[in-house]
């Protein structure tokens, strides 16, 4: 099962990103466990995460979906700024 981190930015504040259950109830439906957050001290409006993933296939379909473009909205992530980089 590879672990994935992906950093992008928000806009709705990191506080407010922290708190979301969206993160876990999305992912959560893909089997991907170990779900951990990263904020930037110096810049809190870029954000990470790390998480092991059992079916890259099946994430990068879903990231596609419109649950998944609700809960970036719901989050205040911004889509364009998404980098995912998967263990080696």
């Amino acid at each position: 099962m590879p672990t994935i981190i992906a950093h992008h930015n928000i806009t709705k504040g990191a506080e407010h990103w922290l708190k979301s259950p969206k993160r876990k109830e999305f992912f959560g439906t893909l089997g991907v466990t170990n779900i951990r957050t990263f904020v930037d001290p110096g810049d809190p409006t870029r954000v990470a995460v790390m998480m092991d993933v059992p079916d890259m296939d099946a994430l990068s379909k879903a990231m596609q979906s419109q649950a998944a473009a609700d809960a970036m909205a719901y989050d205040g992530v911004v889509p364009s700024s998404i980098v995912i980089l998967v263990e080696a």
